[in-house]
C-alpha cells in the first residue's frame, strides 16, 4: 500500500506532466478541481485561468522536476519551466494542496534561472549545470 504522501506526490507529478509536457487538457482536467484556487501572481484565477495560460504558451513549454516533498495534504515541487517564450528559464517552487485526490489550491515562488556569471554561490539553481542562453 502506498501512503497518502506517496499518492499525493504521484498525483502532482502526473498532473504536471499531463498539463505542461503532454498538453493533454482533457486528461489534465481530472487532476484539477473545477473550483481550483490560484494564489499565483503569474496565473489568472481558477482551473480555466491555468489551462488558458498554458494553451497560450509555445508548444516548446517544458516542466522538469528537481525535487518533490509532501506533508499531509501539501506537495511542494521544485522544478524548471523552459521553452515558454521568455529569454530565461524559470525555477519555481509550486505548493499544491490536495483534497480528496484532486488539486484544489496553488501557491508559487518563481525566479529567473541564473547563469554561472550571475550566480553568487557559484552553483546552478537547478540540476548540475548552468543554463546556456542565446
Amino acid at each position: 500500500m502506498k501512503t497518502t504522501t506517496e499518492q499525493n506526490k504521484k498525483l502532482v507529478l502526473e498532473a504536471f506532466d499531463m498539463l505542461f509536457n503532454k498538453r493533454d487538457y482533457a486528461a489534465a482536467e481530472k487532476f484539477w478541481s473545477p473550483d481550483y484556487i490560484q494564489h499565483s501572481a503569474h496565473i489568472p484565477p481558477g482551473r480555466d485561468g491555468l489551462f488558458n495560460l498554458v494553451k497560450s504558451l509555445p508548444p516548446t513549454l517544458k516542466h522538469e522536476l528537481g525535487t518533490i516533498v509532501a506533508e499531509g495534504d501539501f506537495v511542494i515541487v521544485h522544478g524548471r519551466f523552459s521553452g515558454f517564450g521568455q529569454p530565461v528559464n524559470w525555477i519555481a517552487a509550486d505548493i499544491l494542496r490536495i483534497e480528496d485526490g484532486i488539486l484544489v489550491e496553488h501557491w508559487d515562488v518563481i525566479q529567473n534561472e541564473a547563469t554561472q556569471e550571475e550566480s553568487k554561490s557559484g552553483r546552478p539553481m537547478f540540476g548540475d549545470s548552468f543554463p546556456v542562453y542565446r
